[in-house]
């Protein structure tokens, strides 16, 4: 099994579950970001914090120059106290309360993404109370459907995001009498972990209907916000860290009629984040069943979901044996039977106190642990701290 490079001796000496960030990959894909992007006028990329908000990660992808993408008032937090411009956050979410917006108006953030006419009405009116003009954009449900989990669906007609198309004319109109807030543009985003492009087409084309249905209204968008959603290979992430900007970024140069002078925005999220992050966890026992053998770990689904939530595929790897392959069950010690992260994988074999790498585990991991069965919660280090 060909497996990833990491500072071994440097794990011995940390207490086990930990996320460990690869610094270099992350800078890598940054990079492969900005010069993807930057070969299109008036592209801007926010990465979404939902992802991972560690506090490190944040700063270097901060110092990268992308803007943030927020879901919440403890999002916008981070992002300001991680130090990106006010001028560069956005803030979506179906359920924002007052005390949400009222810190993000106080921030003077870019622009809240609006998903129903009661958020528009009291977005005007916490503005109003504090003398400011609110920018916002709506975020539409473009009922299209994407080839990902169902969970992380978000554009059909059936889930709770965005505004109807129907409605949308109507709900511009209505901002449009409003005195304290500015409609700025449209915002969209049909799912997570999103392969085939052809999804990425079929946006770009309701995109293009939706505009020219509000040309006919004399009605231009300055900006347009396609959300993300591009997926990483959870297979390889040893042969492929870096996801295929170029060819997201060009399907919507190609197939995207931006009108002279509009600007487009993207929020990446997993695909900025995902392959630079793994789950070190200490096996804590070898355990042979009647029909299988386990290996138990001392992470569990308190310290990555994903595998319970979504039957998520992340490669494991056995990084301090080099013996022969066994065939395990990696299961965690949380009192739920969900709680297995792999049937009947390959690794080499195990023993008491070796250490397993879940790899491509940097986006919805850490963020989304919990302290479930009175856990503590896992650290994240980065490989800058450990040279």
């Amino acid at each position: 099994m060909i497996k990833g490079t990491f500072p071994i001796e440097k794990f011995r000496e940390l207490e086990t579950p930990f996320y460990y960030y690869d610094t270099k990959v992350l800078r890598d894909t940054l990079e492969t970001i900005k010069k993807e992007a930057g070969k299109y006028e008036n592209y801007h990329v926010h990465y979404a914090v939902k992802a991972n908000a560690n506090p490190k990660v944040l700063g270097i992808i901060r110092e990268s120059g992308l803007g943030a993408d927020c879901v919440s008032g403890g999002e916008v937090r981070a992002a300001v106290e991680a130090g990106f411009p006010n001028d560069k956050i956005v803030y979506a979410g179906v359920g924002k309360t007052d005390k949400e917006i009222n810190y993000s108006l106080d921030h003077d953030i870019f622009c809240f993404n609006v998903e129903s006419v009661p958020e528009l009405e009291v977005i005007n009116e916490l503005a109003e109370a504090k003398g400011k003009v609110a920018k916002v954009a709506f975020r539409i449900n473009p009922n299209v459907g994407a080839h990902t989990h169902a969970n992380i669906t978000t554009g059909l007609a059936e889930n709770k995001f965005g505004i109807s198309m129907e409605d949308m004319d109507t709900v511009i109109e209505m901002a449009q009498q409003m005195n304290n807030v500015k409609f700025i543009g449209l915002h969209f985003h049909i799912g997570s972990q999103i392969l085939e492009m052809d999804d990425f087409v079929a946006l770009c084309n309701r995109v293009n209907e939706l505009q020219e249905k509000l040309a006919k209204h004399h009605i231009i968008c300055e900006h347009i916000n396609v959300g993300g959603g591009l997926g990483i290979d959870y297979g390889h992430p040893n042969h492929l860290p870096i996801p295929n900007f170029a060819d997201y970024f060009a399907t919507y140069h190609k197939f995207l009629h931006l009108q002279p002078g509009q600007q487009l925005h993207f929020e990446l999220g997993r695909a900025v984040v995902g392959q630079c992050g793994s789950l070190i966890s200490k096996v804590t026992y070898v355990k042979q069943g009647t029909n299988k053998q386990f290996a138990i770990l001392d992470a569990g689904m308190t310290d990555l979901i994903r595998p319970a939530l979504y039957q998520a595929y992340h490669r494991i790897e056995n990084i301090t044996s080099d013996e022969a392959e066994e065939t395990y069950d990696v299961v965690g010690p949380i009192c739920e039977s969900s709680d297995v992260f792999q049937k009947a994988v390959d690794l080499n074999k195990a023993h008491r106190g070796d250490l397993f790498a879940l790899r491509s585990a940097g986006a919805y991991g850490e963020i989304m642990a919990s302290r479930y069965n009175c856990r503590e919660l896992p650290k994240g280090y980065t490989s800058d701290e450990l040279v």
